[in-house]
């Protein structure tokens, strides 16, 4: 937390925050208090998104922690070493913080930020990686970070927040994007019920980088052979995770062969904020 203070901004009044023993305040005396494990919580609002709950973010833990995305952190890693110099990283959306820590390797004079509203999600993120901290916030309603301060900004199948990553991101930083091809994980929709790809997401994702300059894409595709457990680990991370029980997933997933061959299929956009 002590790396990436200078950058944090007070949620209310938009100031800058100090440490004071375990608690970050501003000039006008707002005040917020690090949790015991480590995150600080800068979301205001009533109306922020409480994020995902602790048998979701356990299931994402459980899933990536087996590396089945390796190849996609390791492509977001690779593309992020394209600013050696790097001093902070910033993942938006970033959950417990998994593909930052392995950003956070290839750059070893980088901060990082891992932002999310889920709770349990920041108690694992803040201590996915020791120069990594876990903050708070929704996206949407505004980041807890002073403008132009991050070198680097990732979102990897999270709400983007555009206009706020343009905000925080340098004029000449990067800007990494994952997101889902259509053969995303198609093995899995009809047996499954996982939701399908949206045959508008690069329509949606031009728009949101239309003040962004696009470096290029690159797509990842591998095949993985997943055994039970990680199948049910898989749709519990995800969002059919909101329409179906626990015990409807592992009915359906005992129906598949043991393990089952699947598709891993994404594209990473690069893109850099002029200026």
């Amino acid at each position: 937390m002590t790396a990436v203070l200078p950058r944090l901004r007070c949620p209310v009044c938009g100031q800058p925050l100090t440490a004071r023993d375990r608690t970050l305040v501003c000039p006008s005396g707002h005040a917020v208090d690090v949790a015991r494990q480590g995150y600080v919580n800068l979301a205001v609002g009533a109306g922020a998104h409480p994020g995902d709950g602790p048998a979701m973010v356990a299931a994402r833990e459980a899933f990536l922690g087996a590396s089945h995305y390796a190849p996609v952190s390791a492509a977001l890693a690779a593309a992020a070493a394209a600013e050696p110099d790097a001093g902070l990283v910033v993942d938006v959306g970033g959950g417990t913080g998994h593909h930052l820590a392995v950003v956070l390797d290839a750059l070893p004079g980088a901060a990082g930020v891992c932002v999310d509203t889920s709770v349990p999600a920041l108690r694992r993120a803040a201590r996915a990686h020791p120069r990594a901290a876990a903050v708070g916030a929704d996206a949407w309603r505004g980041l807890p970070l002073a403008d132009a301060c991050a070198d680097v900004v990732l979102t990897v199948f999270a709400p983007r927040g555009a206009a706020e990553v343009a905000r925080v991101l340098r004029p000449g930083g990067r800007w990494l994007v994952v997101t889902p091809r259509p053969e995303h994980l198609a093995e899995l929709r009809g047996p499954l019920g996982t939701l399908a790809v949206d045959p508008r997401k690069d329509e949606r994702l031009a728009a949101d980088l239309a003040a962004f300059e696009v470096l290029g894409h690159e797509d990842v595709t591998v095949r993985r052979d997943l055994d039970h457990a990680a199948l049910r680990a898989l749709v519990g991370m995800g969002p059919s995770a909101h329409h179906l029980t626990a015990d409807e997933v592992a009915a359906r997933v005992a129906g598949l062969p043991d393990p089952t061959p699947v598709t891993v299929a994404v594209r990473l956009t690069t893109a850099r904020r002029p200026g």
